[in-house]
């Protein structure tokens, strides 16, 4: 078959590989001039360097992604900043950290040898998880993730130390919003699973690099030319014809539209209209999105801090809006000239709405100065980037209804973090929907 891929971020490019791979020609159409969609690389002429547009990481649990990239003969050894998983506070007050155990005797040891949480709290979490994991990570339906918490006697102490910034890193969605049921099913496959599973995976390189880069060069190695991505080629109309679907008088024996809910819902619009196919509209737009800031500081030389990921204490109050802090020395690809650069992380970043980027840069770099004292002083900044990408993630509530990768229309089938992959809107969700939806294109039309 001829199959067009309407989106070149990690859920387009994985439909693209499987079909390939499946022995069909497929064109991708992607209106940007660089592959990787919402996780890609930019370049900033504030920094001089080529950074991503948020910082991102992986979970051992990511075990399609993993799958992927072994496809296109990928080293996540090489590529990858790999620790078990350690939550540890910039101020040295927090720490957990899962030992070298089979599961779940790594979290049991990371509970019970833990700084910064009482016997009390320490109790509480173990039963907590245990009472989850009997009951198959099933939560009643409706509940937010602190209603959860809530029922599950977690004190508040443990939900600000530990829960709280574990919902925003997955779901990025507040704990008083989240869905609790996505909430359990990444705990489900990370905590839950091999000790291997809740590994941090740290990319060493950006993430247009990671793997999205590579998957032409992977099609060409095939030698078949199965593979043409059209970058800079936005696609603003389908035509659906009796045995084929039409881009622009080019016709295709299939479509997967793998581009944002808005984007996808306008390109679906186009299509006749039918009560099946304005119920699945209906469902893509009650969709809402959050943002995630990510602020990049150039030092002037590097800050030998103890970790590569290390957990900040928020106070909107004070603009100490950072959340999770990434030493890019610290896990950038070996025998590299890295630059002393700190990724912060602000999940649900609608806190810096009305506050300029100098107030936030200012509020952020104290907030890292403060917490970091036992560090030494923090070097001089030299130069900084502010990136906010505004529809980061869908807001991960309760009870949201999320479309299947199969559509109303024949021939036309959807992919992205946001269709029903029992996952928030993360990259593994991109990579899963993309694969179901290339499998599902592929059952229903041999």
């Amino acid at each position: 078959m001829k199959v067009a891929v309407i989106g070149a971020g990690w859920a387009g490019l994985s439909a693209a590989v499987r079909l390939v791979q499946r022995g069909h020609a497929v064109v991708v159409f992607e209106a940007a001039r660089v592959p990787g969609g919402r996780a890609r690389a930019v370049w900033s002429k504030r920094v001089g360097e080529h950074i991503d547009n948020g910082q991102h990481i992986l979970l051992g649990a990511y075990t399609e992604t993993l799958s992927l990239m072994r496809t296109l003969e990928l080293d996540e050894a090489v590529l990858f900043h790999r620790e078990r998983l350690l939550l540890e506070s910039l101020d040295g007050q927090f720490r957990l950290h899962a030992a070298r155990l089979p599961a779940p005797l790594h979290l049991l040891s990371a509970v019970l040898t833990g700084r910064g949480l009482g016997v009390r709290d320490r109790l509480a979490l173990v039963r907590f998880i245990c009472s989850v994991q009997h009951a198959a990570w099933r939560v009643e339906a409706g509940l937010t993730v602190a209603q959860w918490l809530d029922r599950g006697k977690q004190s508040r102490r443990i939900v600000r130390a530990f829960w709280q910034p574990l919902c925003l890193a997955a779901l990025n969605t507040p704990l008083e919003e989240a869905s609790a049921q996505l909430f359990a099913h990444v705990l489900r496959d990370s905590v839950g699973g091999a000790a291997a599973a809740c590994d941090v995976l740290i990319p060493r390189v950006d993430l247009s690099r990671l793997w999205p880069a590579r998957v032409e060069q992977y099609a060409a190695k095939r030698g078949d030319d199965a593979l043409e991505i059209r970058y800079a080629s936005p696609v603003r109309r389908l035509d659906l014809r009796a045995r084929h679907v039409e881009i622009d008088g080019e016709a295709f024996d299939a479509v997967v539209v793998a581009g944002n809910t808005p984007s996808t819902q306008r390109l679906l619009d186009s299509l006749p209209a039918t009560g099946a196919g304005a119920h699945y509209l209906s469902l893509l737009s009650a969709f809402r999105f959050l943002p995630i800031a990510t602020l990049t500081l150039q030092l002037e030389h590097r800050w030998p801090l103890s970790r590569a990921m290390m957990l900040l204490h928020e106070d909107a109050s004070r603009l100490h809006f950072g959340q999770w802090l990434f030493d890019r020395c610290a896990f950038f690809m070996p025998g590299s000239d890295a630059p002393p650069l700190l990724n912060v992380v602000i999940s649900d970043a609608r806190c810096l709405a009305g506050h300029s980027r100098e107030e936030v840069v200012k509020g952020v770099s104290e907030q890292i100065e403060e917490q970091g004292a036992r560090f030494g002083p923090l070097p001089r900044i030299t130069a900084h980037e502010l990136i906010i990408e505004k529809r980061a993630t869908f807001a991960a509530i309760p009870n949201l209804q999320r479309p299947g990768n199969t559509t109303p229309w024949p021939r036309v089938w959807s992919a992205g973090d946001w269709t029903d992959t029992e996952y928030p809107g993360v990259l593994e969700g991109a990579v899963r929907s993309g694969l179901a939806a290339a499998d599902a294109l592929m059952e229903a039309l041999a």
